[in-house]
């Protein structure tokens, strides 16, 4: 039985993969620890007949040595003699694959972290290049697989080639953090039973990365498991910032500084605002940096309604980082989690956070909002007096003006929030002048409690359940 969760499309495509009558190269690339080299792994685990995994800053001769011996694992022989360079190493992988792919069978090459494979001035491309085109294209019955965590590279090299790989990937897996209905199902199968408002709580903290949900201790709270990871003196989260960055970017002190940036700014900034305050160079360098924050997961990038593409709102999605540059960070020798849990302090971040997960799982909203096949722009929007995190500008001539609150039990609309919401809704269709239908839509963790402001006002309600 397979231990994948979730992963429904990344594994329809491997499928395809598998059943196509042509050779395919298949790139995956995705952030460090969100379990590229496990789906690999188990979904081919009968068909992978050789693998080898990149070494980080190591040199040539031991990368070499590491192909011999993954070659003889393959073969299953004693030894194998270490190549002299990479095109030798592909010519005795194509040797051995002549031989395994007689059989009729559809084998699968798995070369993982790539970019360490291919570090400079090892001749690695050039040779995987010779190797795929002269003679890996022409067989019918092989995958090549190939993983990397730096997405940036992945794509400038793979993906978007422009050299001898030029539009040779066959397909592409942007493989990201599970959503929540994944998270929920991921821990089910470790038999780890929360609630949904707990799970919630755990995936603003933690994101949806499979092997930081993997250390969650069956019995423990969600607040407990934050509180042992992140903020115990051998948490395997207390100090995860600095590698995840320094594993993805080749100068990850330029992509920290966007994202430190970013997170103090609640309401995210456009790529100009960005430029102005961190004083990253405009032009080519700066739209690269963004994009690659972008591609890796790290920043959601959201049209502003009625402006241009170049006024898009850039913010940080990333739960983790979020995270830790609020409470981890700033917090070491001042205690653990739950002593915080319920301050001002967390009552700030976790609406910011809640707010990021729902423009990340807007597809879900749209579902349970029964417009899943109506086309739509997913967008922010805000003026001098009025500000809204999450538009839908639906082609049936609706608008939903989206209203994101976490809370611990339902939310109350008081007086004075009822005032700002029609004050919200006013200004919005006095300024876009719009003529669409404008229904004011809340997403929130356990409802809006019934209220007169409530039934004069909410036009839709969803739960956290839709998110799942």
């Amino acid at each position: 039985m397979t231990l994948l969760a979730g992963r429904e499309r990344e594994r329809s495509l491997l499928r395809h993969a598998h059943g196509s009558p042509e050779a395919e190269l298949v790139a995956i690339y995705g952030r460090r620890r969100v379990g590229k080299t496990f789906l690999v792994r188990e979904h081919f685990a009968a068909e992978l007949c050789f693998e080898l995994v990149g070494a980080y800053e190591v040199p040539l001769d031991q990368q070499l040595g590491n192909f011999a011996a993954a070659l003889a694992a393959a073969r299953k022989s004693a030894k194998v003699t270490p190549p002299r360079d990479w095109p030798d190493a592909f010519r005795q992988l194509a040797a051995y694959l002549e031989k395994v792919l007689k059989g009729g069978k559809k084998r699968v090459v798995f070369f993982d972290e790539l970019p360490w494979l291919a570090s400079r001035r090892s001749g690695f491309l050039p040779a995987f290049e010779h190797f795929w085109n002269g003679w890996a294209v022409k067989q019918r019955g092989l995958v090549v697989v190939v993983c990397g965590s730096a997405a940036s590279w992945m794509i400038e090299h793979l993906v978007a080639a422009r050299g001898g790989l030029h539009n040779r990937v066959t397909r592409r897996i942007r493989l990201e953090p599970f959503t929540l209905g994944e998270t929920e199902a991921y821990l089910q199968q470790r038999r780890i039973t929360l609630t949904r408002y707990q799970l919630l709580e755990l995936y603003i903290a933690l994101g949806g990365v499979p092997h930081y949900l993997k250390q969650l201790e069956r019995g423990e709270s969600a607040a407990q498991s934050i509180d042992r990871l992140c903020f115990s003196p051998d948490g395997m989260l207390r100090d995860e910032f600095g590698k995840l960055y320094a594993s993805l970017f080749e100068h990850p002190e330029r992509h920290e500084h966007v994202v430190r940036t970013l997170a103090k700014k609640r309401y995210g900034m456009t790529r100009n605002e960005l430029i102005a305050a961190t004083g990253i160079t405009s032009g080519g360098s700066a739209t690269r940096l963004i994009d690659e924050l972008d591609e890796s997961g790290f920043v959601t990038r959201l049209p502003q309604f009625g402006l241009e593409t170049k006024d898009m709102v850039c913010r940080l999605t990333d739960e983790y980082s979020l995270f830790y540059l609020s409470f981890i960070e700033p917090g070491r020798g001042r205690g653990g989690w739950l002593s915080r849990r319920g301050s001002p302090a967390w009552r700030a971040w976790s609406g910011y956070a809640f707010e990021g997960v729902c423009v990340k799982h807007a597809q879900r909203l749209k579902r349970a909002l029964g417009i899943e096949a109506v086309e739509t722009l997913e967008s922010a929007w805000k003026s001098p007096g009025a500000q809204v995190d999450l538009l839908v500008d639906r082609k049936d001539q609706t608008i939903n003006l989206c209203e994101l609150k976490f809370s611990e039990g339902e939310f109350v609309i008081d007086k004075r929030y009822a005032a700002e919401l029609k004050a919200k809704r006013d200004v919005f269709r006095r300024e876009t002048k719009t003529k669409k239908a404008v229904l004011l839509t809340f997403v929130t963790t356990h409802g809006v409690r019934d209220n007169e402001h409530r039934r004069e006002l909410v036009d839709k309600e969803l739960t956290m359940d839709a998110l799942f």
